[in-house]
């Protein structure tokens, strides 16, 4: 009978352990989307029943007007290269290609979410890019010389300057 106790006594002392309400633990999370998420605020549930999730804020873009179909304007279509590139060069590191809806780099490319008018005739261009197994959203600056022979291209403030090969067709 003494070995029984002995046997009962780690399960007893487990089981009661484990029953009291009040474990002193501080600091043990609790709810943990509460703590993950403290800037989310409920939304109220919708006519259907059906409780609404809170869309994600846009993506940040400079103010300016929209441009028609948020395309690529035409006067900026086609290929472009580096400065001191050869046109012909499909290989060149700094060849694009410019379509209404997309960028061609040459190790990515980029399919036109927005394209605002900014001042300056600058264009601010929102793209979800793909390129060597990886995807991300970026916003370039595009603003053409006067001529519509270069372009410049600012993405996170480094400007790079290519010269036209061809129009769009």
């Amino acid at each position: 009978m003494r070995n029984h106790f002995l046997l009962a006594l780690p399960l007893l002392l487990l089981l009661a352990g484990c029953g009291s309400k009040e474990q002193n633990q501080s600091g043990m999370v609790t709810n943990i989307l509460d703590q993950a998420l403290p800037s989310t605020r409920d939304v109220p549930p919708g006519a259907n029943a059906i409780t609404p999730v809170e869309p994600a804020p846009d993506l940040p873009v400079a103010k300016g007007e929209a441009i028609h179909a948020n395309a690529i304007p035409i006067a900026l279509q086609g290929r472009w290269t580096g400065t001191k590139e050869r046109c012909g060069d499909r290989a060149a590191a700094q060849a694009l290609e410019l379509t209404a809806a997309s960028l061609i780099f040459h190790e990515s490319v980029g399919t036109v979410q927005r394209v605002t008018r900014e001042g300056e005739g600058r264009l601010a261009v929102v793209a979800n890019f793909t390129g060597e197994g990886e995807s991300w959203t970026r916003t370039l600056m595009l603003r053409p010389s006067t001529d519509g022979q270069q372009l410049t291209i600012t993405n996170d403030g480094t400007a790079i300057v290519r010269k036209r090969c061809t129009p769009a067709a």
